[in-house]
């Protein structure tokens, strides 16, 4: 047990924390582009703007993408294998069955019409060029917008080059009140009144303000670091210092791109200008992939006054505050990296940062098994991007490998409570792979390795690495591996409905639990994995005992994530019992807390009990319509009710009697309307919280397409599909695809059901 989900949204675009000064030309042709092309990409220095173009143009389209316009920042990806993960997360998109992530990617965006905004491509090009060509393939309502200081190289593909923003020509003295015609100027007067308010352009210094951006080249990152300087240099020192710079030998070098020269003279001389700890700061700081906070900086930066540096840099516009984190633009964080490098220190801050979060993985580990569950819940999510970068050095530098796998262990807690599964059988197979001598370490990566594959419905990669970590405990004498291992093989044997065998290892993987006197969140679950084979077996009365004995257990320590599916087990012994208002009161309160944790296969169960025991009181209409909010959660979650027949049995008996009860029509409604349910929906339905409108009548307008109703009239006049396709001038190709949607838009599992369907529409 033990998966977690997904919500659905409509974009995850950020709010505008600063004014967006000159570009407007820019947005509105990048739109115009974008209606013709299925991928732009923006190309150009960086400090140019990309970024804030793209996602300026993306909020200005918003209403023309129903399902949303998306950001996927992939600036501190290291590993290109994650870009494709990178982007079902940002999507909010969580797939628990162990396929690849390009293909979940295509099948979700197949049928949408959205954007999405692939930033900062240039360091994980290939494997965003190889992404971008499959699901503009697989996906025609999908549009592309890509930032890259490369192009992607695909026939597909437009550029947009992002130049910097207009200036004045040298020479020419600028008429009074002009400088507002430049948005590079316009931006100068912008930033330097943040930081200076009595500052203005004026007719006296206008052609000094056009100086300092002339020498910065119009590059808006360049502008906003030299503006900031007003806090403590004069307009004239300011231009006197940049043009110094731009004069010192060696300061422009030979070769590559003179805007790109510009920008690195630019941030050079503000990064001469800052103090030698907060130079020292920029540069460790740079070792961070996402943004950090205070304690990680702190650790990173030992024998620094750490907050004193950071308040520094904040003011100087070299680091950005938000929600108490501190993050570095990617220019300056590629900036200070290069620094770091330079200065020898670059090793050691790496394997700073990475104890840092191994420490935060241990502390995080141990704090799962009480009251702060939900907390490093947030916490370690918060963190993921840095907990990315840290497992990426362990297992890049040579001699890290070992703790590398005790990392990527050590975050079982996350990669099977908070579903990140995918990524992390990424992690665990990379450091298994890389560590392949039998020992403790190896041991615990198995049997976290196996659980999780359980989970993804990868029964026979689960069984290799647990009987592997078996074999080596038996061998060794490594009593915890020993329970572990025998513990998670229950798992298998119960999910593949061998449930005597699965009884009796869950009881000796608790008879060594107890031996070691080992308690946490994974032994309370292995009494309640026993309690559900307990069900199976017909034994209500030990389920319950053993729900009670893991209920008493979580509250006694605070745990709740495990505890929840005890309560959903409750759930099932009181609906065995016909106790329907116990039984609806348990659903609820485990579906409560598995939507604190994001926990997608706790919701989407306790969902399933609550439709079964709505069928058992007589409510046909909402187990129906629960029964529809089910199906997306498992297509995510993976085989629907783990393929088992003793997990699926209640499912099928729900169904086939709720059909029954309401007739086709009226059963295909309502299951429609809970399939269209998001997320949230389906949460708040089950619970009561809000009762969304009535499921249509089948005379109601359908969410099929013309196209999708013509083909619909030809199954009811008995056509095969090379019939169909023959009388639409199709392939046989296109015709069965246009079956197969209007079977899943329906929630029908056969044609008969669609001409039925059919010819009751036709007589209302």
């Amino acid at each position: 047990m033990g998966k977690a989900g997904t919500t659905w949204g409509k974009g995850n675009l950020p709010a505008d924390t600063t004014s967006f000064v000159g570009r407007k030309s820019d947005v509105s042709e990048v739109k115009q582009l974008l209606t013709r092309a299925r991928l732009v990409t923006l190309t150009g220095v960086g400090g140019v703007g990309k970024t804030r173009l793209a996602v300026q143009t993306a909020a200005g389209l918003s209403r023309a993408f129903p399902d949303g316009v998306w950001l996927v920042e992939l600036a501190g990806l290291q590993d290109p294998a994650l870009v494709a993960h990178t982007v079902l997360e940002a999507l909010g998109v969580h797939d628990e069955t162990g396929r690849k992530p390009a293909e979940v990617l295509a099948e979700h965006l197949r049928e949408r019409r959205l954007l999405v905004v692939l930033d900062n491509c240039e360091h994980v090009l290939d494997a965003c060029a190889t992404l971008a060509h499959d699901l503009l393939r697989a996906a025609p309502g999908l549009r592309l917008l890509a930032t890259s200081r490369e192009r992607l190289a695909l026939a597909a593909e437009h550029l947009w080059p992002v130049s910097p923003l207009p200036l004045p020509e040298p020479g020419r003295p600028l008429a009074d009140g002009a400088w507002l015609r430049y948005p590079a100027l316009t931006l100068f007067a912008e930033r330097a009144a943040a930081v200076d308010p009595g500052f203005a352009v004026t007719a006296e210094n206008q052609e000094r303000v056009a100086q300092v951006c002339r020498l910065l080249a119009g590059i808006p990152l360049a502008i906003e670091l030299a503006a900031v300087r007003l806090r403590v240099l004069t307009l004239a020192e300011l231009e006197s210092g940049l043009a110094d710079c731009f004069r010192l030998p060696g300061t422009v070098k030979r070769g590559g791109e003179p805007r790109h020269q510009t920008l690195l003279a630019a941030v050079d001389w503000s990064f001469a200008l800052c103090s030698p700890a907060e130079r020292r700061l920029w540069a460790r700081t740079s070792v961070f992939a996402g943004g950090f906070d205070l304690p990680a900086a702190e650790r990173v930066c030992a024998g620094e006054d750490v907050a004193a540096g950071l308040a520094g840099l904040v003011e100087k516009s070299v680091l950005i505050r938000e929600a108490g984190r501190f993050r570095l633009p990617e220019p300056l964080r590629q900036f200070g990296r290069a620094k770091l490098t330079e200065s020898g220190e670059a090793a050691e801050a790496l394997r700073s940062m990475r104890d840092h979060y191994l420490e935060l993985a241990v502390c995080g580990e141990r704090a799962w098994f009480g009251p702060e569950q939900a907390e490093v819940f947030r916490r370690t999510r918060v963190e993921h991007a840095n907990l990315r970068a840290a497992l990426d050095y362990s297992l890049t530098v040579a001699g890290e490998l070992e703790t590398g796998l005790r990392l990527a262990s050590t975050l079982w807690y996350y990669w099977a409570g908070c579903g990140v599964f995918g990524e992390g059988r990424h992690w665990l197979d990379r450091a298994l792979a890389l560590s392949p001598e039998p020992g403790e370490l190896r041991a615990k990566a198995l049997w976290v390795n196996g659980y999780v594959a359980t989970l993804q419905g990868d029964n026979a990669g689960a069984i290799a690495m647990l009987e592997e970590c078996h074999a080596y405990a038996r061998r060794a004498g490594d009593d915890v591996a020993l329970a572990y291992a025998t513990h998670r093989l229950g798992c298998n044997l119960l999910v593949g409905d061998d449930v005597g065998d699965a009884k009796a290892l869950f009881e000796e993987a608790q008879a060594r639990y107890r031996a070691l006197g080992e308690l946490n969140s994974n032994v309370m679950l292995a009494g309640i994995e026993l309690a559900v084979a307990s069900i199976f077996l017909g034994d209500l009365d030990r389920a319950g005992e053993l729900c009670e004995e893991a209920c008493e257990t979580g509250t006694a320590h605070g745990e709740q994530w495990a505890q929840a599916y005890a309560i959903f087990v409750q759930a099932l012994v009181a609906l065995g019992r016909g106790e329907h208002t116990r039984a609806a009161e348990r659903g609820r309160h485990c579906l409560r807390v598995k939507r604190k944790f994001h926990d997608l296969l706790g919701i989407v169960l306790a969902i399933e009990v609550l439709a079964w025991n709505e069928a058992a009181r007589g409510h046909w209409e909402p187990a129906a319509t629960m029964l529809g909010s089910a199906q997306p959660i498992w297509q995510a979650v993976g085989f629907p009710m783990f393929g088992s027949r003793y997990f699926g049995a209640p499912h099928g008996e729900c169904e086939t009697a709720v059909r029954r009860a309401l007739g086709e029509g009226s059963f295909a409604a309502a299951f429609r309307r809970g399939r269209e349910f998001g997320l949230e929906e389906a949460i708040a339905y089950a619970l009561g919280d809000a009762t969304p409108s009535p499921a249509p009548g089948p005379s109601t307008v359908t969410p099929l397409t013309d196209r999708e109703r013509e083909v619909v009239v030809l199954i009811a006049d008995g056509r095969s599909n090379q019939e169909i396709a023959d009388k639409l001038v199709i392939s046989r190709r296109t015709a069965e695809g246009h079956v197969n949607r209007i079977l899943r838009k329906l929630g029908f599992d056969s044609r008969s059901q669609i001409a039925a369907w059919a010819a009751r529409v036709s007589r209302l």
